[in-house]
């Protein structure tokens, strides 16, 4: 029985998308937006503008849900693995749906513009990333690129290349 070698990575990485607002300073921002409505909304009901305190409650209530489809959008992730026959694509949904694409290494091309990162290899294409910043998005076809021109380059063993023994 011959064992086949397992094929070199030569690139892997996982993007996610950006949060800037930690859970913790989400509860600080609605806690604060609950005291604000309260401080204006509480003495105009007691002047008898009672409908200003449910309408300021109905602006805590949209905040809150836009933060937390935010939150869930962040679930979201890719997976890129760059080996010797090819480049995997894997994405992770928000709701958990796993999706995987495989190109051919040896085809493989990549478009990288400000706008997006597509790689491209034998009719089949995907772009990657699309919920990155341009410059995060940059790096990281700048890094592919790398990857592929340093997987492409020939490498010869001489007999004078290597160490005597």
């Amino acid at each position: 029985m011959v064992e086949t070698p397992l094929p070199a990575v030569h690139f892997a990485t996982s993007l996610t998308p950006h949060r800037s607002l930690s859970p913790e300073a989400f509860r600080w921002l609605i806690g604060g937006a609950v005291a604000a409505n309260l401080l204006v909304g509480l003495p105009m009901m007691i002047i008898g503008a009672w409908p200003v305190f449910g309408f300021m409650g109905l602006d805590v209530l949209l905040l809150w849900w836009l933060f937390k489809r935010s939150y869930l959008d962040a679930r979201r992730s890719e997976t890129l693995l760059l080996t010797d026959l090819e480049l995997i694509v894997s994405r992770v949904a928000p709701d958990g749906e796993r999706e995987e694409q495989r190109l051919d290494a040896y085809w493989l091309k990549i478009e990288l513009t400000e706008e997006r990162l597509v790689v491209a290899s034998r009719g089949n294409r995907t772009v990657i990333g699309r919920f990155l910043a341009p410059v995060e998005r940059l790096h990281v076809g700048e890094q592919l690129k790398a990857a592929l021109a340093e997987m492409r380059a020939p490498r010869y063993r001489h007999a004078w290349d290597e160490e005597p023994g």
